[in-house]
This record gives C-alpha cells, sequence and structure tokens, in this order.
C-alpha cells in the first residue's frame, strides 16, 4: 500500500494540541517498511510525543544512519529539517548540526547494526560529549536490509533464517551507555506505547544525550526451516528469473503490562521475550544500582524496561565547549570570521 498518497485533508473534528496542530500535522510520508514492523510502531510513538510536547515540526531536525532504521524519520515530522547520513556516521552529524544550531530539537534514529558495529565509536563519542539530542535504538538483532545476519545485539543462541545459532556474546546498549557516562539511558518495547511515548517525551526534555533502546521486532524472518515451502525451500529448487520476495503481512505485536509486572511476549518468529518493567521504588539516579540491576535481570532472562538511568547534573556539550548561544547562520560575518590576526594569535599558542 505504499503507493497510495495519504490524504491532505484533516478532518475538522481531530483534537488540537496548543499550538492548533493535529497528529496528522506530525506525520510524514507512508511507510515502506514490511506489514507489522516493530519500527512502525515507534514511528506512531514519536508522532505522539511530539504532538503531545507542543514542539513545531519545523524546529525540528531528524537525523539518521544506514538500515531499515534509517527510513524512519521519512514517516514523522514531515515539515521537520533531515539528514540520512552514511552508514553509522549519524551521531557525527548530530553533533556538527547541534554545535552550529542548538535552538532546534535534535533526534536521530539509528538500528542496532548501525549503532553497534558499523557505528560504535560515532554513538561512544556522542554519549561522552553529552551532544544534546534523543537517539532512539531500533534493536532488532538483526540486518534487515541485507537479509537477516546476526547484528552485535543479537543473544547467543538466537537463530538466524536459515537455523544458525548465534554463539557471539551481544554488546547491551544500556550497559554501554551506563559504562561511558550516559546521562539518560531507558528501554522499552516498540508494542509498549503506554510506556515509550512518555519515555520519549522524557528523552526529548532531558538536556543532554538521551538514549532509549526500543526492542523493536523484525517481522520478516519469520518462516521456519524445515518446512519444504519455505522461501529458502523454495529458492533452493527453482531458477529465479526474477529478483523478488514477498513477505507476508503480520500484525503489530504489543503488550500491556504494569510497574514491576513481567509480560511474556511472543515474537513473530515464536520466540518469547521476558519484559519487567522496573518497580515503584525503583531508584535511576544511582548509575551503579542501575547497573547491578540490569545485568541481574538480564541473568534471569528477562528485559528490563523503563528509566533505567537519568543524571541531570552533567553539562551537555554546549556547556563543556562553551559553543555561543545564538545559531552560527544568524551570527554576522565579522564574528564569525574574525581576520587573519586572531588566527594568527591562536596558532602563535603552539609555535
Amino acid at each position: 500500500m505504499t503507493y497510495i498518497a495519504k490524504p491532505r485533508v484533516h478532518h475538522p473534528s481531530l483534537p488540537k494540541n496548543a499550538l492548533g496542530l493535529t497528529r496528522r500535522d506530525y506525520e510524514g510520508s507512508m511507510s515502506t517498511l514490511c506489514a507489522g514492523c516493530g519500527h512502525d510502531s515507534v514511528t506512531a510513538a514519536i508522532i505522539e510525543a511530539f504532538w503531545r510536547l507542543e514542539i513545531p515540526p519545523h524546529r525540528v531536525a531528524k537525523l539518521s544512519g544506514i538500515g531499515c532504521s534509517a527510513k524512519t524519520p521519512t514517516y514523522f515530522l514531515g515539515g521537520a529539517h533531515g539528514f540520512n547520513a552514511v552508514h553509522g556516521r549519524m551521531p557525527a552529524i548530530a553533533s556538527g548540526a547541534a554545535a552550529a544550531n542548538r535552538e532546534l530539537t535534535y533526534i536521530g534514529v539509528s538500528g542496532d547494526g548501525d549503532s553497534l558495529s558499523i557505528g560504535l565509536g560515532q554513538l561512544c563519542h556522542a554519549i561522552r560529549r553529552n551532544v544534546d539530542m534523543l537517539y532512539v535504538l531500533e534493536n532488532n538483532g538483526v540486518y534487515g536490509l541485507t537479509k537477516g545476519q546476526f547484528s552485535a545485539s543479537a543473544e547467543i543462541g538466537s537463530k538466524t533464517k536459515r537455523g544458525e545459532a548465534n554463539r557471539q556474546a551481544p554488546i547491551d546498549p544500556v550497559l554501554l551507555a551506563i559504562s561511558l557516562g550516559a546521562t539518560f539511558v531507558a528501554r522499552s518495547f516498540s508494542g509498549d506505547k503506554a510506556q515509550l511515548v512518555p519515555l520519549l517525551e522524557a528523552g526529548i526534555a532531558h538536556k543532554g544525550f538521551a538514549l532509549i533502546d526500543v526492542i523493536s521486532p523484525c517481522v520478516t524472518f519469520n518462516d521456519h526451516e524445515g518446512s519444504t515451502r519455505s522461501y529458502q525451500a523454495t529458492r533452493e529448487r527453482d531458477v529465479e528469473i526474477v529478483s523478488a520476495d514477498f513477505v507476508p503481512p503480520a500484525e503489530e505485536i504489543t503488550s500491556s503490562y504494569t510497574m514491576g509486572d513481567v509480560a511474556h511476549v511472543t515474537m513473530h518468529d515464536g520466540s518469547m521475550l521476558r519484559f519487567r518493567r522496573v518497580a515503584d521504588g525503583y531508584d535511576p539516579t544511582d548509575r551503579d544500582a542501575a547497573w547491578a540491576y540490569i545485568q541481574a535481570r538480564q541473568a534471569a532472562g528477562e528485559v528490563p524496561t523503563g528509566l533505567l538511568f537519568v543524571d541531570t547534573s552533567v553539562p551537555d556539550m554546549h556547556d563543556l565547549l562553551e559553543t555561543v548561544e545564538a545559531p552560527l547562520n544568524v551570527l554576522p560575518f565579522e564574528e564569525l570570521c574574525p581576520g587573519a590576526a586572531v588566527l594568527d594569535s591562536i596558532q602563535a599558542r603552539w609555535v
């Protein structure tokens, strides 16, 4: 249905925020992702968060790298600024844009491959600099665009579409961020909109780098290997005359559970994840306790979700670098280019 254009006319009874905008005004293009993809649920949550926060779309900059996740920004805030970087380089682009103009709200959307393999170094340094941005990591454990190879977040024992088991230990983006000094760390599930939307709102409002790891199922790689009618078996017995594929439509996976409870959620491939929301008495300001809690829950076979760690006392990139308040594009030429004499005085420090 991706060829269908969205209607431009809005129903007059749609609710509006204080800016007079409806949720439709925060949408983007029609999604071209697979039916049932968790990334589209993330898109819906992002639209809801920005609409609730009453942020004008044209005051937002959305950025991405490469992968299925990189398509997500196309589907929300059509009136925002946008930049699609090369693989894994989104954090550097976001850092540069934020340094040049601190007045915009920055959101970067990346995947587990884009963030934890190709762009791992980029992610680490964006965390270190405490770049003022929301970083949404859509985590499905595979490289969806290149047919489902394991990503660095795949757990030991998880299987590919071919049935091969992963034997390498995963990189946990939440533990990684906490160990690097991140000031806002959370995890959620794409199907739990009731939890995800408030986390996105808090991440957008946070001054500094906010990482939200979102478990987002990949619907495409769930046909079973033993079937003689599976895609793989058919390809092995067939002579391909055209490169084409078919992804059966699937339902969006959703879940609802209260704080402290565990939800058992079955993925499209039949596997099951156990999500545990942090309990009422959980203290997200204690870095050591957060680290111990996450490891303990993972050892129990659970995926802890919610706001896992936050620290509002750490200066962000602008504070550390003492950047100018005004966007660079509004500064007069004389301030942007102070002249050869000033440059000579700077270089003289190293003579």
